[in-house]
């Protein structure tokens, strides 16, 4: 979802892009990395495991996946001088604050999912000083499964859905994220942790509501309830809120509000398959 959008906004602003996927490289093979590398300026890595509540009984799986194959990118990066971003998340944090994360804030994972997504952080940071992460949160887009998606196609196949109204974040649009991995590369950004997330908070349940009106339906049939209502192996961050005080510092425009991202993004987003 997130590797198309940031292929494309490379591509559209006139960078030559080598894009790999699964079938094309394998990102936990030594000799595959070090091939691939050499020649590029600029390695961006959107792969990860992401399958939250499978990380919870398969974590060696998602740690290579997650933390390995950042330091295989990494080391490749430094031997040929170019400079490796590594997609992150909000769930390196323990969820509990009452203000946005700082980028710079302590890590405290409550989660495998977490815990693997820390460990790549640290490898890519390790890196070198030009090293860099994006971290990201409640990404939704054209190209994949996503909340968005799935919310209109079970609100209209049911007409009427729960939605948790006690976990808070920034839902976020692909297309944006890719954007200020561009912006970030072009301002020649210092390496280090940066957030790209929308600015503006909202409950998944007030997402919700703005996915189905969007989707031509009424905002009523989304019913607000709770966590705790919801068994997941892995415990959620009920406060998914990041703080973007680094754009300023390197001249870099931030996502602006949610609403009005998801007011630009709904059309595309939701538009049926071709």
């Amino acid at each position: 979802m997130l590797g198309t959008d940031v292929v494309a906004t490379l591509r559209a602003a006139g960078a030559e892009v080598t894009a790999a996927d699964r079938t094309t490289l394998d990102v936990l093979d030594v000799d595959a990395v070090a091939a691939a590398v050499p020649g590029h300026d600029v390695v961006v890595n959107c792969a990860a495991w992401t399958k939250v509540d499978d990380a919870e009984t398969q974590e060696p799986d998602a740690f290579a996946l997650n933390a390995v194959a950042p330091s295989l990118l990494a080391a490749a990066s430094r031997r040929n001088g170019a400079r490796l971003i590594q997609i992150s998340t909000d769930y390196v944090f323990d969820g509990h604050a009452t203000q946005p994360y700082a980028e710079d804030g302590p890590v405290a994972p409550r989660s495998a999912y977490g815990r693997t997504k820390a460990a790549g952080e640290w490898a890519t940071l390790a890196g070198g000083p030009d090293a860099m992460v994006v971290r990201t949160a409640w990404l939704y887009g054209r190209n994949g499964s996503c909340f968005p998606r799935t919310i209109a196609r079970v609100a209209a196949e049911r007409g009427g859905l729960d939605v948790v109204d006690d976990q808070v974040g920034q839902p976020t649009w692909t297309k944006d994220v890719a954007r200020v991995v561009l912006d970030l590369v072009t301002a020649g950004a210092p390496g280090g942790i940066y957030h790209a997330t929308s600015q503006g908070t909202a409950s998944w349940f007030e997402f919700a509501r703005a996915v189905v009106a969007a989707a031509g339906l009424d905002p009523e049939i989304v019913r607000p309830t709770t966590s705790d209502r919801l068994t997941r192996p892995a415990p959620r961050p009920p406060y998914s809120v990041l703080g973007h005080d680094r754009f300023a510092d390197v001249g870099v425009a931030p996502v602006a509000d949610w609403a009005q991202r998801w007011e630009a993004a709904a059309a595309e987003v939701l538009a049926p398959e071709q």
